[in-house]
């Protein structure tokens, strides 16, 4: 295993090839860390944002309930799309190039909003917008788990998704601002470039992942990388990885070596966020259909900053009770949740607690969407495999927002909650038999005992 090489602290500058100095080393974790943090939120910033404005969106648009649906989907469309393009993209042709290219898109995706004229332009920009999130699931965790050493990996991975649930909140809190204003939900949506612009700037001068340079064949400018900046990089391991792993591409994710990486990956993603995606988006009519509208708009900013103490939680333990335990027990008591309030929906007190619970354990379980997808797939197939269960989780994620607001018009709320329970039942039992336990493994390790089912 590389080892960190000792280098002089006060060293003004590092000539080509040389050790980079400790500064030179905490600077660029530093840039990394944010630049993948900041493009976490945004994808919490643009589901949390359209909440509060869709109201105001399908009054100034006049949109039917087969466009708010697809107004609310179309972001989660999209990343079904980015996911497994741009994380193809990424194994193929390098993690750095896609790591900028798609904040790009994003950013004039953001700024576009602000000058639509009805619905069909609004929901095809922000299914572009939603490509780009795709790519940045496929490539941004990823490319910091490359650089992540084995011990804390995954609370570093984990503070990913705290940042989703910030960029959730604090897009809640901007729509709350606006929701007097004439024309703010344009305001409201269009904020996200400002965010963007930032993202952009750190992404910057950041080196491509040693471990895909290995995959690739290229152990001397790995080794380079690995020696300049103290990555911690098993490399025969990453080697072996890379010869037993002969086959790449979307037709390696469905071999007998990765179905069940595939499966288990996809199906737990999805089973998380499917209910949390749907209720949160159209949180207004949910709250009417249980005959508390009038709280809905406090009701759903404290449902955001349960979520952010939620997966704060889930990044503390993630490391210390392992991965199956923070899967496995949250998903059984989320379904049991969400079917009490459905069978107590005039009972206030059963539907506050109940809500309460379902997103403080949902959050903290969804901690672990940042690091279990990266750890169960090989280097040479990680962004593949990551973008394609982003994709399938964003399928349930689109299904359920799709369909939710037509749910509660036909069958009502109790309905509607119940099958949230449901999905997260399936989730539970696929991970009960399928999830392996990764902590504190090396990448190429964790991959390899995904493989085997240990």
């Amino acid at each position: 295993m590389a080892t960190t090489p000792v280098t002089e602290q006060n060293e003004p500058s590092t000539p080509p090839g040389a050790p980079a100095t400790e500064r030179e080393r905490k600077r660029l974790h530093t840039k990394l860390k944010l630049a993948t943090q900041i493009g976490q939120g945004i994808d919490g910033y643009i589901i949390g944002g359209i909440g509060l404005a869709m109201s105001a969106i399908t009054d100034d648009l006049h949109l039917s309930s087969m466009e708010q649906g697809l107004v609310g989907a179309s972001p989660l469309i999209g990343i079904f799309i980015g996911g497994p393009l741009f994380g193809r993209l990424a194994d193929r042709f390098g993690r750095r190039p896609v790591f900028l290219m798609d904040m790009l898109i994003f950013l004039i995706g953001s700024v576009l909003q602000f000058f639509v004229l009805d619905g069909t332009q609004l929901i095809l920009i922000r299914l572009v917008m939603g490509v780009a999130i795709g790519g940045e699931y496929a490539i941004g965790a990823p490319l910091l788990s490359e650089y992540a050493g084995r011990l804390g990996r995954g609370r570093l991975l984990a503070s990913l998704e705290i940042s989703w649930y910030v960029g959730y909140a604090l897009a809640t809190v901007v729509g709350a601002l606006f929701t007097s204003v004439d024309g703010g939900w344009r305001w409201s949506l269009a904020s996200s470039a400002v965010i963007a612009v930032v993202c952009v700037a750190l992404r910057g001068g950041i080196p491509e992942s040693a471990r895909w340079l290995l995959s690739r064949g290229r152990r001397d400018e790995a080794e380079a990388l690995i020696e300049k900046y103290g990555i911690e990089v098993d490399i025969e391991a990453e080697l072996d990885d890379r010869d037993e792993v002969r086959q790449d591409g979307f037709r390696a994710l469905f071999s007998r070596q990765h179905l069940r990486s595939t499966v288990f990956a996809s199906v737990f993603w999805a089973a998380l966020v499917l209910p949390y995606f749907a209720i949160g988006t159209f949180w207004t009519q949910v709250f009417e259909a249980l005959h508390m509208g009038d709280n809905a708009v406090a009701a759903l900013l404290v449902y955001s900053f349960t979520a952010v103490a939620g997966v704060t939680a889930g990044c503390l333990v993630v490391d210390r009770i392992g991965r199956r335990k923070l899967l496995i027990p949250p998903f059984w008591i989320t379904a049991a949740c969400l079917a009490l309030v459905a069978v107590w929906p005039s009972s206030t007190p059963v539907i506050v607690v109940g809500f309460l619970f379902f997103i403080f354990l949902n959050a903290a379980s969804s901690a672990l969407t940042a690091v279990y997808p990266l750890e169960v797939f090989p280097t040479s197939l990680r962004t593949t495999g990551v973008g394609f269960a982003t994709a399938m989780s964003r399928v349930g994620a689109a299904i359920g927002t799709f369909l939710l607001p037509m749910g509660l018009d036909h069958f009502g709320a109790e309905f509607v909650l119940l099958i949230g329970a449901g999905v997260l039942v399936v989730g539970a039992l696929v991970s009960q038999f399928l999830a392996p336990e990764t902590t504190d493994l090396d990448l190429a390790r964790a991959a390899r005992t995904a493989r085997e089912g240990a």
